[in-house]
């Protein structure tokens, strides 16, 4: 599905990732409300009616639209919180418009730059497929070592956070 391959105008270029990727991000949403409905007449109905989650699914279905559309500026986490969105039986009225942003912002930017990448890594693979490799390689590097490097911040601000003060006596 390369979009640089589809011989379209921008618009519909546009047009037509929206119209997946809402049918991708409502299929999950409605997986997760099926799972839900399912979990129900399990021994997990117990877990699923205690107060802290519903706690919790109250929580997400007032402030999880902004999360909704965010996600689609990630990759990976979209999914999964389509999922729970589902799963914790955000209401319609606010799923709907949070994924209608989210949705018109993936597909405007998947159609602007994702393409453009797609179309500059097959002109640096025609010249040099090691060369397009290494590149790759390199990206994924920088990336894994950025993440690494976050996961030790954090750890690092647990850690000190749940220090005792040494200042008490």
């Amino acid at each position: 599905m390369d979009p640089t391959q589809w011989n379209l105008p921008f618009p519909l270029v546009v047009a037509a990732l929206f119209v997946i990727v809402m049918l991708r991000a409502n299929g999950t949403y409605w997986l997760g409300r099926l799972g839900s409905v399912g979990a129900r007449r399990t021994r997990l109905v117990r877990l699923l009616s205690a107060p802290g989650y519903v706690r919790a699914a109250e929580r997400i279905d007032r402030y999880g639209p902004p999360v909704v559309a965010a996600s689609f500026l990630t990759i990976g986490f979209q999914t999964l919180v389509n999922l729970a969105a589902g799963a914790t039986g955000m209401k319609l009225r606010h799923y709907l418009p949070a994924v209608t942003i989210g949705a018109v912002a993936w597909a405007t930017l998947y159609a602007t730059l994702g393409t453009v990448g797609v179309d500059l890594f097959g002109r640096l693979w025609n010249l040099s497929p090691a060369l397009a490799v290494g590149v790759l390689l390199t990206a994924v590097a920088l990336l894994a070592g950025y993440l690494i490097w976050q996961a030790r911040q954090r750890a690092r601000a647990t850690v000190e956070t749940q220090a005792p003060d040494s200042r008490v006596a």
